[in-house]
């Protein structure tokens, strides 16, 4: 008869082999069956189902970085990839404070311009042959710059939360940019510091000379940061500053120091932010004031916003949209910053998730098989918001035309047509197709609100309805 110890015992090692994995039922090699205590080794295979989308998404960001020059081969071209994989990850760098942390700061610039200054005067010192080190760790100096700044500047900003923390990145901000004028030795005057990617002897061929060979350096980098920031969100220090953003107070009361977390992130972030300077200073192989003044800090706030914060891809998008921005649409137009804002004024207005949290709005109405209802009012909003932008724009372009070009005369030439600034029927024609378009744009989108909320109804109850299943 079973005594209560011989039970226990029986018990205790049954859940051992349950949690080692070993199978309760199966028949041993000789007469009867072996004691389930007595099993040590695995006698049956386990099988774990991948996630194949997690691999298709990142070996599809590594293919498109791989393929992207071959695609686009042209100077330009090369120039402006390599400066969206900079650029991705100087935006991430900040989604870690603003998207990740509730941290809106003024004065990331500070830290990806000061990891250029520092990545830049390592690449002189290094073609004097004072630094051994290779050009393609370069980058890591910058990063490692970046994150002694974001130690010394973090501990005072991070001591503050909410709006004073604002407050104080954007008097930082402001003070190193003056300092930047101030401090020629260092930060080389109005006329900046310039150097020589193409140090030492060739290795495999590879020199960093061509700019292609530059943009797979860069592509490397992206790809590794995006990858560690990604794993990052992933960390118990991630969601703990998930929990920072989202309610500092519960956070204190389970017994964590809200500002030392904050601290802890911030230097992360100058570190990633670092080496998005220090790849600047490859590429461009100059280092001047305005890569720490403020209209840096607000290009990547602003498109770090329009991109979509809540989301890890958003600022991916913002990056992409903010070097096109600034090197392909500044070209086309002089006004492209009033654009710009209004641009940003509507997402907010509209779409205060950004650009990712309308895909992942759609994403979710397509995987409830809906999405085909909305195609017709997705494009009646894209028809009719394009010709009020057309109406606006051909406006705007004549108002900077009569400010700025005067002196050419009372002709604009706008997309291929010619408008008169001295004439009454231009002004009336562009203000007729911009209120027209407005009007039928707001009648369409309010007919877009009412089948969306009628599938966001159905949705809802089919939720619960497989809930309860």
């Amino acid at each position: 008869m079973s005594t209560l110890s011989d039970i226990e015992a029986g018990s205790e090692a049954e859940r051992e082999n349950r949690r080692i994995g070993v199978p309760m039922d199966l028949p041993s090699q000789g007469a009867g069956r072996v004691p389930a205590g007595r099993r040590s080794r695995r006698e049956y295979y386990e099988f774990r189902p991948l996630n194949i989308a997690r691999y298709v998404i990142w070996g599809g960001f590594a293919l498109l970085l791989l393929l992207a020059p071959l695609v686009f081969s042209s100077g330009l071209s090369v120039t402006i990839l390599s400066q969206i994989g900079i650029a991705i990850i100087a935006c991430l760098s900040y989604n870690m404070l603003l998207g990740q942390g509730g941290m809106l700061s003024f004065g990331h610039a500070v830290y990806t311009g000061l990891g250029t200054y520092f990545a830049i005067h390592a690449l002189n010192a290094a073609g004097k042959g004072l630094l051994g080190i290779p050009v393609s760790l370069l980058p890591l100096l910058g990063g490692l710059g970046g994150m002694a700044i974001a130690v010394l500047f973090g501990y005072v900003s991070t001591k503050k939360s909410g709006t004073p923390f604002a407050m104080i990145t954007l008097g930082i901000a402001e003070l190193v940019f003056a300092m930047s004028l101030m401090f020629s030795e260092f930060f080389g005057g109005e006329a900046g510091i310039s150097a020589n990617r193409v140090v030492g002897k060739p290795f495999l061929g590879i020199s960093f000379g061509p700019p292609v060979q530059v943009y797979y350096l860069i592509a490397i980098y992206t790809f590794l940061c995006v990858a560690a920031m990604y794993a990052f969100t992933r960390t118990p220090l991630g969601r703990i500053l998930n929990a920072v953003r989202d309610n500092p107070e519960r956070v204190e009361f389970i017994g964590y120091d809200t500002q030392r977390v904050r601290y802890f992130v911030f230097i992360i972030a100058g570190f990633f932010a670092g080496i998005s300077g220090g790849l600047s200073a490859l590429n461009f192989e100059i280092a001047t004031a305005e890569v720490v003044g403020p209209a840096r800090s607000g290009g990547y706030l602003l498109f770090t916003f329009l991109g979509g914060a809540t989301f890890f891809f958003g600022p991916i998008l913002g990056a992409v949209l903010m070097v096109l921005a600034f090197v392909l649409f500044s070209e086309f137009t002089k006004a492209w910053l009033l654009y710009l804002g209004l641009i940003f004024m509507f997402m907010v207005m509209y779409a205060p998730g950004g650009i990712a949290s309308l895909i992942m709005m759609n994403l979710r109405v397509a995987a409830f098989g809906r999405l085909k209802e909305l195609w017709v009012s997705y494009l009646a909003l894209a028809v009719t918001a394009l010709v009020a932008l057309l109406g606006a724009a051909a406006i705007i372009e004549m108002i900077y035309h009569l400010q700025l070009n005067v002196a050419l005369g009372p002709q604009v030439k706008f997309l291929g047509v010619m408008l008169d600034t001295s004439s009454l029927d231009t002004w009336f024609g562009a203000g007729f197709v911009l209120l027209t378009a407005i009007g039928l744009f707001e009648v369409t989108r309010r007919h877009y609100l009412y089948q969306w909320g009628e599938i966001q109804s159905y949705i809802q109850k089919e939720m619960t309805r497989r809930e309860t299943l």
